[in-house]
């Protein structure tokens, strides 16, 4: 099968929600063809195509596109994952570790490719969002523990002052291929868009105190669809395809 084949084929399997179906048919190219011809079918898969088939991770098996998915799609991918309306995070939170800490990985690459992208910082937040207040001690105090913590935010000039503090734990001490470990990184290595994605989180975490969740902020966008029916291989978001590529 050539190549625009398979594109073709990708792409009908997941509008009909057959997202295995169309895992196991890249899969198949990188069997007979090699990698580099997945990588090659995956550059010109859309950024949603591609994000439909991640965001289905299993911990308990290795997928080859998770594991060749470059720096730039995954990035383009994690922007809009939020248009599946997944208030919980699993789904991101789960590719977004699977990927970024794979073993041939440079996590900050992955996140300088994010935070590059406009709703990038956003996506981040999203990712931080059950863990803002530990966030806000690591910010403050250097630990994750809020118990050192007096609770006062620091503001934004404070934090660009203490951008480049030295680190009170190393990041083998937080080394959990997860949260933790991807804050350290993001702090020591990446301060900037720490401090972005701080803010977005900040504004959200105020958003939520004022009953304006996630819930209200995506009720005027027809694009989005339920979790419930994507978690179970039903629906992708498809509406504003050709917006959402134009504007990455």
């Amino acid at each position: 099968m050539n190549h625009l084949a398979l594109i073709a084929k990708t792409q009908s399997l997941i509008a009909a929600g057959d997202i295995v179906g169309a895992e196991s048919a890249l899969v198949e190219l990188a069997d007979t063809e090699g990698d580099r011809a997945l990588m090659v079918v995956l550059e010109q898969l859309p950024a949603k195509d591609v994000l439909a088939v991640i965001r289905e991770y299993d911990n308990s098996k290795e997928s080859v596109v998770n594991l060749l998915v470059s720096p730039a799609q995954f990035a383009r991918a994690v922007v809009i994952e939020k248009q599946y309306r997944d208030l919980t995070r699993t789904h991101l939170r789960g590719m977004m570790n699977a990927i970024i800490f794979r073993d041939d990985a440079d996590p900050v690459e992955f996140l300088t490719a994010i935070g590059d992208l406009e709703g990038g910082s956003e996506a981040l937040a999203d990712y931080f969002s059950e863990k803002w207040s530990r966030i806000e001690a690591f910010a403050r105090v250097g630990t994750f523990d809020t118990i050192e913590d007096d609770g006062e935010m620091l503001s934004e000039t404070a934090l660009y002052a203490s951008a480049y503090a030295k680190p009170r734990v190393e990041q083998d001490e937080v080394a959990d291929q997860d949260w933790m470990e991807l804050a350290w990184i993001l702090r020591y290595q990446l301060p900037d868009l720490f401090i972005e994605m701080l803010l977005v989180l900040r504004a959200k975490a105020r958003a939520h105190d004022l009953g304006l969740g996630d819930e209200d902020e995506l009720e005027d966008d027809d694009g989005k669809v339920e979790t419930g029916d994507t978690d179970r291989g039903k629906a992708t978001p498809a509406a504003r395809e050709s917006d959402e590529e134009s504007a990455i």
